[in-house]
Order: C-alpha cells, then structure tokens, then sequence
C-alpha cells in the first residue's frame, strides 16, 4: 500500500543509457533530456566540469589535465564512478524541483541484449547510488518493438533492429518476449572508426571522431542510391548522384593541416566491411528464426531503429540481402526511451517484460 503511494507521488523516469546519447523520459511529460553520454572530468581535482552537450564540445579540445571521456563503451559501463555521477545530473535534472517530503524516483535503464550479471548490477548499483528508489532494467530491442507501438504481446513474429552507437542488437519477438536475440559491438562508433582509418591510410590525414561523424551523417551511405534528390551534389557520368565533403585534420608526413576532398563512394568502401557484419548478423538471425514466425516477419517485415538506421540506403541493403520488406520506424533515435517510458506509464501490467520485477509487488 505504502509503495503505491511513493509510486503515485513520485516522478519516476526512464533513462536510454546509450554509448553515444543518453535520453530521459519523465512519466507523464515525455522526452524531457538528449544529451551526448560524455563527462569532462578535472583530473588533478577529480571533478566533474560538464555533462552532455558541454562535455561534448570540449572533445579534442581540452587541455592536458581536461578529459572529455564516454563512461559506457558498446553499451555497458566502463567507468563506474563517471556513470554514477552522468546519471546523477540526468536524475537531479529532473527532479530538481522535489520537495523534502517527495520520494526519490523509480527508474527504468535499457541495457543490450546479452549483457552478464555483472553489467547488470553495475548498471543497477550505478543507478540506485544516483538517487533512484527502485531500478529496473529493460532490454533495449523490447524497448525498441515497444517504442515503435509493435504488436508484441501477440502470438506472431516481430523483428527488430537497433543500430545505436555502441551495440547493433537483432532480435525476434513473440508473445511478450524475446524468442530469439543476437547482439553485436560493432555500430555507429564502429563506423565512425572506420572514416579515421580511412583518412589515415588512404590520405595519411589524421582527423577526430566528431569530424568522422560529420562525415558519416553529410555523405556517408550503406548502398548505391539512384534518383536521390539532394542539393549541394554533382552526378557522375550515368546521371546518379555524386555527393562530395572537404576533410579537414592534420597530414601525418608534414605536420601540417590540411583539406582533402572525399566522394560517398569513398566514404561507403570505407564503412563496407562494418555494414557487411551487421547484414550477416540480421541473416543469421534470420536463419534461426521459427518457421512459423518467420511467416509472420515477411508479411511484417524488419523494423529498423536506433541513429545507426538513419546512414542512407541501409533499409535498402538489408532488403535486398534478406528478401523481406524492412522500414525504418518513425522517429528511431527516441524508439527504446519511448518504449521504455511506455512500460514506465504502465508497469503494472507490462512487469513481464522487465528483465527483473524483483521490486514489483506480487498481484493479488
């Protein structure tokens, strides 16, 4: 009894912990927070100087004793005590406003696919010494299926593909669970990695991660795109677009900056191989899938979410490689805070969808 009360009292909040942005949703207001997963920290002082859009225009531009890190690498915690003090600042900027009496929030955090206990906990006690009253977690492709108003609980097959920054995650979904998942490191960091290496072997032009991403986003695609109206390109001799960028970083031989000019095609030969395993890890999923669900996918099709789905053209090549219809779902960045913020306006009846409900009580 007492714990409804907190429950209806409190502000409880939904948190998309995510290796590149982080995404808070409040009950009962929506989205309230998008903010880069990076904190600047002072390392003679140890303290924390910014978090989020502050931490992140400092990256590559601080001094010696300045470090603008990300806590979480490919989706789970690296740095404890970063994270802790990350979600502190998201979970104080909400509720900044709590009165003594107020109780502290519940919250519920997306962690991949995968992750063992020990990532779960690290997760769980992060988030408890920020100030949370209860945590429960949720897997990121239910979230996802979730946020994209899927039609999970039913006995029919759905796929999901989440591309964040850190962890591309596969999964099927049936009857309110995860029948069939695959998670793999290899995502939009990866792809930005890519760009860096490129620049250093093709052009040995050393560039940073914001001017990758810069590139990924401007040029960057996963397939040939014919007929793509756009306006600062040129064409090439058959008619298709020819998209162009200027690559600004230092030359490696002269020490000296310098500005190159590079071409989508270069940019997606150099992103090639990084796509490629993420269309084998759909395909494998596929090839253990159900047959009986695997009926329902075709006539569903595959659902793309998270910023990785947003590179051109890669809807088409998962496609053309999987012969079935995939569709990029509306507004993907936010899908997993949505669906988690969702289970959060309804935790009564979506608990058995949480990965833990050791904190729900029992019905009646």
């Amino acid at each position: 009894m007492f714990n409804k009360l907190l429950s209806r009292i409190s502000q409880d909040i939904a948190i998309d912990l995510g290796t590149a942005t982080s995404l808070v949703y409040v009950r009962g207001r929506g989205i309230v927070i998008q903010e880069p997963s990076v904190v600047a920290i002072n390392q003679k002082t140890g303290q924390v100087l910014a978090i989020g859009e502050e931490a992140k225009k400092m990256v590559g531009r601080t001094p010696a004793h300045i470090i603008a890190t990300r806590p979480l690498v490919s989706g789970v915690i690296s740095d404890f005590e970063v994270t802790e003090q990350m979600l502190r600042y998201f979970i104080d900027k909400v509720d900044k406003k709590r009165f003594v009496f107020n109780p502290r929030p519940r919250v519920i955090v997306g962690i991949p696919c995968g992750v063992t206990e020990v990532e779960k906990k690290a997760v769980r006690d992060a988030t408890q010494n920020a100030g949370a009253r209860k945590v429960f977690l949720i897997e990121e492709p239910m979230a996802a299926a979730i946020g994209a108003r899927l039609q999970i609980q039913e006995a029919g097959g759905n796929f999901i593909v989440d591309i964040g920054g850190g962890t591309t995650e596969v999964a099927v979904i049936s009857l309110g669970g995860i029948v069939m998942a695959k998670s793999l490191r290899i995502a939009g960091d990866k792809l930005n990695e890519d760009i860096i290496h490129f620049a250093q072997n093709e052009y040995k032009l050393l560039i940073g991660e914001r001017t990758a991403e810069e590139i990924k986003i401007g040029i960057g695609s996963a397939c040939v795109l014919k007929n793509s109206k756009l306006s600062n390109h040129t064409s090439d001799k058959n008619g298709n677009p020819k998209r162009e960028m200027p690559m600004r970083g230092r030359n490696l031989v002269t020490g000296l900056p310098e500005e190159i000019t590079v071409t989508e095609e270069e940019i997606r030969k150099a992103m090639e191989k990084s796509v490629r395993l993420i269309i084998e890890e759909i395909k494998s999923t596929i090839e253990e899938t159900p047959p009986e669900l695997l009926a329902d996918i075709m006539s569903r099709g595959i659902q793309m979410a998270g910023g990785g789905s947003l590179l051109r053209g890669i809807d088409f090549l998962v496609a053309k490689e999987t012969k079935i219809p995939t569709k990029i779902i509306e507004d993907p960045m936010t899908a997993v805070v949505r669906g988690a913020g969702m289970v959060l306006e309804n935790l009564d009846e979506l608990s058995d969808i949480l990965v833990e409900t050791e904190y729900l009580e029992p019905p009646k």
